[in-house]
């Protein structure tokens, strides 16, 4: 991918198209990559002490995934200087506004066509709600990262107008994606569309045949339950699904759901799914001394000591070779680490500690965002 600027980067070109329409498929994260997007932490309201845990906990991932693959971050321009700091030389660091660092959702994802030509998809973007239940009030820089990221990669643009984010999205890169219905549906995204327009567009800007729609996400995942922290597609044909060890967690009812709705789909080939449990880490909770590092936005979500965290293993991500799983409780992490390891033969299993990056609302998987190999 070589040394990026977003300095004098020519404009990418918007298509008015569709990616099914013109032949693009959304391949799947296990396949190779020419690299891998992140953004820096700096929001005080969502990251702890001035974001200086947090960045230990970005720069860890960072560097864990260079040593397979190019990493860019994007940083704020006040920022630059403790990024550059913090990230060794491999690292490219480059300016760029955000209003959080996601890169997953607010980020494009990459398609390919049959020839390997890529282009980005800029899905829109509204701080996971909107007015109705989004994060927070103002995403105007966040809306338009995908945009710069397309355009420092030199890929041509489709704007989608469906209200949707990456981590929404899971796909096994042969022609079916799985969403949750409590995510794309919700009342601040696009409910007032309906399930059949919703799944029109997905399969209309991911090039899916086939849409598998899950009931619900992770609990009290603020998101409002996106897959990627639910379940993960790490090789063809393979989930690995979150589960809880005490029945009568609130999270054994929605994981036994997305488990019914696995087992009873099939792919576009009309095969079925093995499906693979990976235990759930906690519960796990905000602490006072946590919360006591916030600060407080107006219109923003309120981080509270006490609050249950969205933990999850699936929320990892594949590098070229690599599997960077976040590590949350040393009462699951070597079981859930040995589960990946037996799962994914073929890759290093390598374990972040990622609490820091949990507090913010999400994990490793949603920090990143892969740019396919052409």
């Amino acid at each position: 991918m070589g040394r990026l600027t977003l300095v004098d980067s020519p404009t990418p070109a918007l298509l008015s198209s569709t990616p099914a329409a013109d032949g693009f498929r959304m391949p799947g994260e296990f396949t190779p990559h020419s690299g891998t997007w992140m953004l820096w932490p700096a929001r005080s309201d969502t990251w702890r002490d001035d974001a200086r845990p947090a960045e230990q906990a970005f720069a860890a991932v960072a560097e864990a995934i260079a040593v397979v693959e190019p990493v860019t971050v994007g940083v704020r321009p006040d920022r630059l200087e403790r990024a550059r700091a913090a990230l060794s030389g491999r690292i490219n660091v480059v300016p760029l506004e955000s209003n959080d660092s996601w890169m997953r959702d607010v980020g494009p994802t990459v398609v390919v066509d049959p020839k390997g030509e890529r282009r980005a998809v800029d899905w829109t973007f509204n701080a996971w709600g909107g007015a109705v239940h989004g994060l927070y009030p103002n995403w105007a820089a966040d809306d338009r990262v995908a945009t710069r990221v397309a355009q420092a990669e030199h890929l041509a643009r489709y704007r989608c107008p469906l209200i949707q984010e990456g981590g929404g999205l899971h796909t096994d890169g042969a022609g079916t994606i799985f969403v949750t219905e409590e995510c794309v549906l919700s009342a601040g995204r696009n409910a007032r569309i309906g399930r059949n327009e919703a799944q029109r567009l997905l399969m209309a800007y991911t090039g899916a045949d086939v849409v598998v729609w899950l009931p619900s996400g992770v609990f009290e995942d603020e998101t409002t339950g996106h897959v990627d922290n639910l379940l993960h597609v790490p090789a063809p044909g393979l989930m690995l699904l979150t589960w809880p060890e005490d029945t009568a967690d609130p999270q054994m009812a929605r994981s036994e759901a997305a488990r019914r709705v696995l087992h009873a789909a099939r792919n576009a080939d009309g095969e079925p799914f093995d499906v693979r449990l990976l235990p759930m880490p906690g519960p796990l909770y905000m602490t006072e001394d946590e919360a006591a590092g916030l600060t407080t936005a107006p219109g923003s979500k309120p981080r509270r000591a006490g609050d249950r965290l969205a933990g999850s293993y699936a929320n990892f991500y594949l590098a070229n070779g690599r599997a960077i799983v976040p590590l949350l409780d040393p009462r699951t992490d070597e079981a859930a680490l040995r589960i990946m390891a037996d799962a994914l033969p073929d890759r290093e299993v390598v374990g972040i500690p990622a609490r820091e990056i949990l507090l913010g609302g999400g994990n490793i998987h949603c920090i990143t965002q892969q740019i396919p190999a052409p």
